[in-house]
């Protein structure tokens, strides 16, 4: 099995993407000596929200997702943020390359309730790696290659800053987040405005969270 080592070397926000994406640039060593022909690498994001510390504000906006702080020695465990996938060309010893990480501002999601709800500081990230390895191998009639599987224990650990995940959503949503809603509520909430002659939806949620009593 070809013994590759797994690293993340930086991160930005991704310039030009479809949807809010980050990257991040992870490093591949090889150490088995017979070079690399490709790679179908496919990678499992975790958040561990138990290697960091968090302030008393954030941990009031965590409260959804974990409980009452006393509560988080047993709620406090790594969750799925995503998925990505991406094929590496060859190589001998060491290559680097992107990993493209789509950032969701569905506030349903677990991942970006998290992000949204921490102030500053890193994001405690678990990378686990598979896929497939291919190299040089032989048939009886000649040449060939052969696939080994990525060993199943590796992985990469990375501190992820917010400030890169909060430049990464204020490029595609700059100033603003958004809600899912039913379309009954998007239809009662669009009578309310024009009923109130609210230019907006900001101005109508406002005005509905000084009714309910909310400051």
């Amino acid at each position: 099995m070809t013994d590759l080592g797994f690293e993340i070397v930086g991160s930005r926000p991704e310039d030009y993407a479809a949807e809010p994406t980050l990257v991040l640039r992870l490093r591949i060593t090889n150490t088995s000596g017979a070079p690399v022909h490709a790679l179908a690498l496919k990678c499992q994001i975790r958040i561990e929200p138990q290697r960091r510390q968090y302030d008393a504000t954030e941990k009031e906006r965590l409260y959804d997702l974990f409980g009452e702080a006393p509560q988080w020695g047993s709620s406090l465990h790594p969750f799925l943020w995503t998925h990505v996938a991406t094929m590496v060309t060859g190589f001998d010893e060491v290559t680097e390359v992107d990993l493209h990480v789509p950032c969701s501002y569905d506030m349903e999601v677990a991942g970006a309730k998290y992000l949204h709800a921490l102030i500053g500081g890193e994001i405690p990230l678990l990378l686990l790696f598979s896929g497939s390895v291919f190299g040089a191998g032989s048939t009886p009639g000649g040449p060939g290659f052969t696939a080994r599987p990525v060993a199943w224990s590796a992985e990469a650990t990375h501190r992820l800053p917010l400030a890169v995940w909060r430049a990464t959503m204020d490029r595609y949503f700059p100033g603003v987040g958004w809600i899912r809603v039913s379309h009954q509520v998007l239809d009662d909430l669009a009578r309310f405005k024009t009923d109130r002659a609210l230019p907006t939806n900001d101005l109508a949620l406002e005005r509905l969270l000084k009714e309910a009593g909310n400051p």
